[in-house]
């Protein structure tokens, strides 16, 4: 079978022409708009109350949408944004260090490694200054400095300072500031919450998006609800590597569940690796835990010169020591994106100077720190943080360095959106990190929070009031047959899963089909691996179907079932991703394929022929390839360089 077909290419049409400055301006003012009085007789869909989904659900509420909200959580400040701790991103400049909308424009484009749309990331940069003062008005905490104004710190991929933070909590913080004007909604009546529900099917009436099928996780009912327009909130699908930072609820269904229907997938393989993250300590674990990118503000970075040290850190002189991001990149230094910090530590771990338990681990010190600031000053930095790292490893920080190693941790691909945030479905928008619209291959640290915010507060309300002016839409009832149909696609694939009756638990699966992905589709992917990962991944969904145990009933909280249908979905996922890494012959930002790389171990892009957007279309068999070309106005394509 052939691994994929080629398409029709794919274009934008949403994007406008002229100044790069000028285009969110004049597609705002060239979309159409609702009256108030109209705006309460429609319907909006929203799946996901993250910060993308809170945000979004909480605005189109306060414009007098009438809004249905759903999170398979028991509340939606439970969604997985409440995980981000360093920081989120925006060009204030209030450290009159050099930055603007453009140099924000610029990184973003730079870090991404020249695999996004500019359209998209300019608009990104100009809403970023929005979004600070809209969660300061909601009362979020802030790091302020002595001044009172709002402080920053540098992340990856950048030399300037321009992420605020609230200590290690900033995600969290940022929730709580859309949960709460979500809530507010939720009193006012414009918003209906759906908490434990999990969206299964999309529903889709003459090509159109209208509504979702959802299981009530508690009671087992199969429910169906329409609207006018849909939204996806929904996060990335990091955990189809099994190990990841994300909370183990994080999964594709949604999105799957409408690539299914037509929505077309973009750029799958572009996986990112978090360099910061507390090393595997055993076969038993099913998450791994995330270290703030903020600690590379302080934190140095190094392993023992030679090879096969085990001497404890604080026994090994600085001579023998290699600082080896500062060795390799001195202009950015412990700084540099999260794909090149993640290689790196892969790097002199292989030569077998890692450290800790097998090897795979690098130090993250912050010695010269507490010396020069004083331990006071680096708790009230990161004292959560440190905190944090000494309940999980029995170890403290402020006395011994961290141990770090990369992780999967945010996927850049998602449902492919034009310049509006809509879908090759109509009436589907896909908002946050769901969509795969800002990052290209590489994210920069303390910018999805600001994508989740940009799209739910500021973009989304804009342009999804040109679609809904396009009503009154046909009301649809729960017997339209579309509506049956898809609720009948729901109960035939739970009644397939519980009749099953195997002898493997849904969970042997997934570790096993995580290995896979992380061995030959992780940090290094070369051509023999992925051929040899899609052979296995068909053998192991084959063997899922025809041997996976699935205990309970239907009729009752079954967290058996729930796992069960995820996975299914990840094992379709797995062999879209390894198909996309394998046909992409080159390597561009969390992208790394062996074969192509330059002369010093750095990724080697190929421009000529892969400067485009990978959007896949479902068949049920061999995948289609639609490609979208990326052309570059006002920003340079050049080799990435960080050093």
């Amino acid at each position: 079978m052939d691994l994929f077909t080629e398409g029709e290419p794919i274009h934008d049409t949403r994007a406008p022409d002229g100044p790069i400055e000028e285009r969110w301006d004049q597609r705002r003012f060239g979309g159409k708009l609702v009256n108030p009085a109209n705006r309460r007789k429609l319907s909006v869909i929203v799946v996901g109350t993250g910060l993308a989904g809170g945000s979004a659900a909480a605005t189109l509420g306060e414009l007098g949408y009438r809004v249905k909200s759903f999170c398979y959580q028991d509340s939606p400040r439970r969604a997985h944004s409440i995980a981000a701790q360093g920081g989120i991103n925006a060009a204030k400049n209030y450290r009159n260090d050099g930055d603007s909308i453009q140099r924000l424009f610029y990184d973003t484009v730079k870090g991404g490694d020249y695999r996004s749309r500019e359209s998209n990331v300019h608009r990104l940069a100009q809403v970023s200054v929005e979004i600070i003062d809209q969660c300061v008005a909601q009362g979020v905490p802030f790091a302020r400095e002595y001044g009172g104004l709002l402080d920053t710190r540098s992340f990856g991929g950048v030399q300037v300072s321009r992420t605020f933070y609230a200590r290690g909590q900033t995600g969290q913080q940022l929730l709580l500031g859309a949960y709460q004007a979500l809530e507010r909604q939720v009193a006012a009546g414009t918003v209906e919450m759906f908490t434990r529900h999990e969206m299964l099917e999309l529903i889709v009436i003459d090509g159109v998006a209208r509504g979702i099928v959802a299981r009530d996780m508690v009671t087992g009912e199969i429910e169906t609800h329409t609207a006018d327009a849909v939204v996806l909130a929904s996060g990335g699908y990091g955990n189809v590597f099994f190990l990841s930072t994300n909370a183990k609820g994080c999964n594709v269904t949604a999105t799957w569940r409408a690539h299914r229907k037509g929505a077309l997938f973009a750029n799958p393989c572009y996986t990112q690796i978090h360099p910061t993250c507390i090393p595997q300590s055993g076969e038993h674990q099913s998450k791994l835990t995330l270290m703030s990118e903020s600690l590379r503000n302080d934190g140095r970075v190094w392993v023992p010169v030679a090879k096969g040290d085990t001497r404890a850190p604080g026994d090994i002189p600085e001579d023998e020591r290699d600082y080896y991001l500062e060795r390799r990149y001195p202009s950015f230094g412990n700084l540099v994106p999260r794909d090149i910090a993640s290689r790196a530590a892969k790097s002199v771990c292989d030569e077998g100077r890692g450290v800790g338990p097998g090897g795979l681990g690098v130090y993250l010190d912050f010695a010269e720190a507490i010396a020069r600031l004083g331990r006071d000053a680096v708790a009230n930095k990161y004292g959560n943080l440190f905190e944090m790292y000494e309940r999980i490893t029995g170890e403290d920080p402020f006395e011994v360095p961290m141990r770090i190693y990369p992780a999967v941790h945010y996927t850049m691909g998602g449902l492919w959106v034009d310049y509006d945030l809509q879908s090759t479905i109509p009436g589907l928008f896909v908002i946050g990190e769901a969509n795969f619209s800002d990052h290209g291959a590489n994210r920069l640290g303390a910018s999805a929070l600001m994508q989740g915010l940009a799209d739910g507060y500021f973009v989304l309300p804009n342009t999804i009031s040109d679609y809904l002016s396009g009503g009154p839409f046909e009301k649809v009832g729960d017997d339209h047959e579309a509506v049956v149909a898809a609720r009948k696609t729901v109960t035939d694939r739970i009644e397939r899963l519980l009749s099953i009756d195997g002898d493997r638990t849904p969970d042997s699966f997934h570790r096993e089909l995580g290995a896979l992905m992380w061995e030959y589709c992780g940090m290094e992917r070369t051509d023999e691996g992925l051929r040899k990962a899609l052979d296995r991944i068909r053998e192991l969904r084959t063997e899922f179907w025809g041997s996976v145990k699935v205990p309970g009933e239907n009729e009752e909280l079954n967290q058996a079932l729930e796992k069960a249908g995820r996975i299914a979905d990840f094992f379709e996922l797995a062999e879209l991703m390894c198909v996309d890494a394998l046909h992409r012959a080159e390597s561009c930002g969390g992208h790394f394929r062996a074969e192509s790389q330059t002369p010093d171990g750095e990724a080697l892009r190929d421009d000529e022929n892969f400067a485009y957007v990978a959007a896949w279309e479902y068949t049920g068999e061999a995948p289609v390839l639609h490609k979208e070309n990326l052309e570059y106005e006002n920003v340079k394509m050049v080799q990435r360089s960080y050093k």
